[in-house]
């Protein structure tokens, strides 16, 4: 039997008018779906009635072991001849585990194809009318994650090294450590004035929006009882408020 393929796809930041079209249309035309929890809704309930759809999502502080499990069922299904879409919020190479999978594919000798989404790294920010790069504000970007990973012996993200290193960090499912990395950045030199926006829920209906310094940042979302999932942006722009166009 001639084996499927896995298509590592990511279906973009929450809005469903923000998903490629080729994540579209293997939407429409893949034999199983394995989907993850931050793929929306509106997305989801467009997978045609007789595509096998299956739920693969996990939330932070789920054992690893859930990964296990995706991994084989990509490989059972692809064996058996079917096409496999293998969809992700966001892009599946930005803190997606989308290479991880794909090394799995290929030591199986699975085919597969990787499909890049948007990520909710440059979107959010982008539709709270936070520019990432600006000429007189920021020549450089770094992208980080705010949560290590249970299987770690010890943080990889190197704070200290990151504070005079860049103009702006993203910082990606940071929302439950923002206190300690704001600590992190002002012991390693950044100002406590230093401007800071988080952005959660971005692109969608449900967008929030709160703005302060790395002093106060921390404070000001467990009084608003921000939740994941969320972007925090570290730098001037961050306090760029002049261009905030969506509500």
């Amino acid at each position: 039997m001639k084996k499927g393929k896995v298509f590592i796809c990511g279906a973009g930041p929450g809005n469903p008018k923000l998903i490629t079209l080729r994540a579209m249309d293997l939407l429409k035309t893949c034999d199983v779906i394995l989907y993850d929890r931050l793929v929306g809704k509106e997305i989801i309930d467009q997978i045609p009635a007789g595509t096998e759809k299956v739920y693969v999502g996990r939330t932070v502080g789920d054992p690893t072991m859930h990964q296990d499990r995706t991994n084989e069922l990509m490989v059972k299904y692809a064996k058996k001849g079917k096409n496999v879409l293998r969809l992700k919020g966001g892009d599946p190479f930005i803190f997606g585990r989308g290479a991880e999978e794909a090394e799995y594919l290929v030591r199986r000798g699975i085919k597969f194809e990787i499909v890049p989404g948007i990520t909710s790294a440059i979107a959010s920010p982008a539709y709270a009318g936070i520019p990432l790069t600006h000429r007189r504000y920021s020549s450089s970007v770094a992208i980080v994650t705010g949560h290590e990973g249970a299987e770690k012996d010890e943080l990889v993200v190197r704070w200290d090294r990151l504070a005079g290193a860049v103009d702006t960090i993203v910082v990606l499912m940071g929302i439950g450590q923002l206190d300690r990395i704001s600590r992190d950045l002002v012991r390693a030199g950044m100002k406590k004035s230093t401007r800071v926006a988080i952005v959660a829920s971005g692109t969608t209906d449900k967008q929030r929006v709160a703005r302060g310094t790395l002093g106060t940042i921390a404070g000001a979302a467990k009084k608003a009882d921000f939740k994941p999932p969320a972007v925090v942006v570290i730098g001037r722009v961050a306090g760029l408020d002049s261009l905030e166009w969506f509500r």
